[in-house]
């Protein structure tokens, strides 16, 4: 039983892994390693985001939670649980995935920082990419998966060789396939050094652009920004000023923290997630899985399980 996943992202190696445990000998076409994958910019944090729809995000999410409950388990996965604090200067409604965690509750006036009138916390997966990409790299060749770097220009190239195929190209299915409903979403970041944060915050609404504080084991990741439709992976110094004056004004301790880097990622952005089975007249059937918007993390062992189901 062989197959082949195209795209190496986390999508692609949670893909890879689950094929493998269902007995499946494995191989992954990438024109890029993980370091270099949009999931490394990731900051990244269990949130369903921008991700659709959402009665399925919200199984495909709670699915992906537990596995990484799992992971908070061994330190070598990089995966740790924080509490995450997303704060609203109106009333915040109950959101629509709070059904995928255990414990969401509302913050008391008495712990609400200054200027928000209402906040929800909940305990969530904090994962450091570099680390967790490493480690699923590290399981998957150890389990004999062998990675190619190849650069895919149709799927074509692929059907002649194998019987089955995961697309797992993320937002390279926009030329892969020409699909016009793909579209990136433009995150910028800042990584400053960590001077012992320990929660997670996120301000979706703050008036002069998103917040958010991802406090990792030795550095912390700031953001950001959520722009469709831009290409540009330059960061933007103005871009990274406003993001630091945004998390300082929620977290007073990163004024002094030191900025280690500045990165931009694009998100796959998609009006749906595509996770579906294609045939093709050779009999080679093809299972997509992308467009995950800005949860593909979230969303990682959720999908593929199911795009392993979808073989049959």
């Amino acid at each position: 039983m062989e197959a082949l996943v195209i795209g190496c992202g986390v999508s692609g190696l949670s893909t890879a892994i689950c094929l493998q445990e269902a007995g499946w000998r494995v191989t992954i076409w990438t024109a890029t390693l993980p370091p270099d994958t949009t999931s490394s910019v990731a900051a990244a944090i269990w949130y369903p985001y921008k991700a659709y729809p959402e009665h399925l995000v919200v199984g495909w999410s709670k699915f992906t939670y537990a596995v990484f409950e799992t992971f908070a388990r061994n330190p070598t996965t990089g995966v740790i649980m924080r509490e995450n604090v997303e704060v609203s200067r109106t009333p915040l409604p109950d959101p629509w995935w709070s059904s995928a965690v255990p414990d969401l509750r509302r913050l008391t006036a008495a712990e609400l920082p200054a200027g928000y009138v209402d906040a929800l916390a909940f305990t969530t997966p904090v994962i450091e990419m570099p680390v967790y990409l490493r480690y699923l790299m590290d399981r998957f060749t150890r389990a004999g998966g062998t990675v190619d770097i190849r650069l895919v220009s149709s799927l074509a190239e692929a059907t002649e060789i194998y019987p089955v195929i995961f697309n797992c190209t993320g937002l390279g299915s926009h030329s892969l396939l020409h699909d016009a409903q793909m579209a990136p979403i433009r995150g910028q970041v800042v990584r400053v050094a960590n001077p012992g944060i320990e929660r997670a915050w996120l301000d979706e609404e703050h008036p002069d652009g998103m917040v958010y504080i991802v406090p990792r084991a030795n550095d912390c990741i700031l953001g950001g920004t959520a722009i469709e439709g831009v290409w540009d992976m330059t960061p933007d110094p103005a871009t990274a000023e406003a993001i630091l004056r945004r998390c300082i004004g929620l977290e007073p301790r990163l004024a002094e923290a030191p900025i280690l880097e500045h990165k931009v990622g694009l998100r796959p952005g998609r009006t749906t997630i595509r996770l579906e089975r294609e045939e093709f007249p050779n009999g080679t059937c093809c299972i997509h899985n992308y467009g995950h918007g800005g949860a593909g993390v979230t969303l990682s062992w959720g999908c593929a399980a199911e795009a392993v189901q979808l073989v049959g």
